[in-house]
């Protein structure tokens, strides 16, 4: 298993993890006023109880929220640069789910917040701004694996995938580019911090937004969003469902790797025709190029097809380019945890983790002996099965 085939692993990322949050997280929050006692909680709304509202902010933290009769209260769209189209909204018409900002100052507790202003945003609204940058990022997005970037210039290298053909892509990355990057050991957009290009190596995931050359090799970006990530392909060596934990002998490092599973991890097991094809590309053959999107959309008697979609698959975002394989990915039937034997081939992609700790895996993949096999000294494995699942913020409200 040399390096082509572990990009071929790396291609496999993220299905099920680039999805769209809260409109507003992971933008830099104002400055909060002053005061000493002044405070200012960003969250969602956990919990109503009369003129009691429970936040729950970015950290993870609860919060407190008095309201007074003297409390402002302002409606105001995902988003939303000022508040020139804000409107009044009552306490009754708040929802949990709804996002709000809090302007106030600590109680006599020093726990509660008297609230001063309440900026909102609708869950309804959320939802909505989300349902069209998902749209937009699937018609206007691409994903890849960096090959090089070039921060003095503000050009990143992207190697795509496109119908199993490995093509490259530059991303121009002009001043004002939403830069985004996923918070170590995490797999969720919403903790994605503000980044910068020198943070971006060869070998990250890199997803982009823009609008690209008519031959399609480029693309300047409105937004983009970057990651390091592990991947792993090799034979289970044993299984702890109490630990939820994997143990994997790595084909590549030669070293037995422990994994483990999350609540956002996906398990997925490719049925053996696909398998074979996709070997048959790895190897350089030429099966039937309608083959795939048969499986995808056609061949009803598939296994893939019959399975439910995942969640978040039917609307959720996907690049120009991502191909056929890629769509059908999200569509793979399901395997649990306790499904996996000792001695089954397995490819995945996992959160980067650390000496002491596990990998957190992102996407697995079982049933990919054909592939293994195929592709013994990585030729061909440049192929990307990407399904990407991406999405992206709209913004912080403006200050009042």
């Amino acid at each position: 298993m040399h390096t082509s085939l572990a990009r071929a692993v790396a291609a496999l990322v993220l299905a099920g993890v680039w999805v769209v949050p809260f409109a507003g997280q992971g933008q830099t929050q104002p400055p909060a006023p002053a005061q000493s006692s002044a405070v200012r909680p960003v969250g969602t709304v956990k919990a109503i109880n009369g003129n009691t509202i429970i936040v729950t902010t970015e950290s993870g933290s609860e919060v407190k929220v008095l309201v007074q009769a003297s409390t402002r209260m302002l409606r105001i769209a995902p988003g939303q640069k000022d508040l020139k189209d804000a409107t009044p909204i009552q306490l009754q018409e708040l929802q949990v789910g709804d996002r709000m900002i809090v302007r106030g100052s600590l109680a006599d507790d020093a726990k509660s917040v008297l609230a001063a202003s309440l900026l909102v945003m609708k869950k309804a609204d959320i939802q909505e701004r989300q349902q069209q940058e998902r749209e937009d990022w699937q018609k206007r997005g691409v994903g890849g694996l960096v090959q090089a970037i070039d921060p003095s210039s503000g050009t990143i290298t992207l190697s795509t995938a496109a119908s199993g053909a490995n093509k490259t892509l530059t991303v121009h990355v002009p001043q004002g580019t939403i830069v985004r990057r996923y918070a170590p050991g995490s797999v969720r957009f919403e903790d994605a911090k503000p980044g910068a290009l020198d943070q971006i190596k060869a070998g990250d995931q890199l997803c982009a937004r823009g609008s690209r050359s008519p031959d399609g090799t480029e693309i300047t970006a409105q937004e983009i969003v970057s990651g390091s990530f592990r991947n792993v392909a090799g034979t289970v060596v044993s299984v702890s469902p109490d630990e939820d934990t994997i143990r994997i002998a790595d084909l590549l490092s030669k070293k037995p790797v422990t994994v483990k599973i999350t609540a956002d991890s996906q398990l997925k097991k490719l049925p053996p025709m696909l398998a074979q094809r996709i070997a048959a590309r790895l190897k350089g053959g030429s099966p039937d190029s309608n083959a795939a999107p048969a499986a995808a959309s056609g061949d009803h008697s598939s296994a893939a097809q019959k399975a439910e979609p995942a969640p978040g698959d039917a609307g959720g975002p996907r690049p120009r380019g991502a191909g056929d394989l890629q769509q059908m990915l999200g569509r793979l039937p399901a395997v649990k945890l306790a499904d996996l034997q000792k001695g089954d081939a397995v490819m995945l992609v996992a959160t980067e983790g650390s000496a002491d700790s596990p990998f957190n895996v992102i996407t697995l993949l079982t049933g990919v002996e054909p592939i293994l096999t195929a592709a013994p000294n990585g030729q061909g494995a440049a192929m990307l099965l990407s399904p990407w699942n991406l999405g992206s913020s709209g913004g912080e409200a403006a200050a009042e």
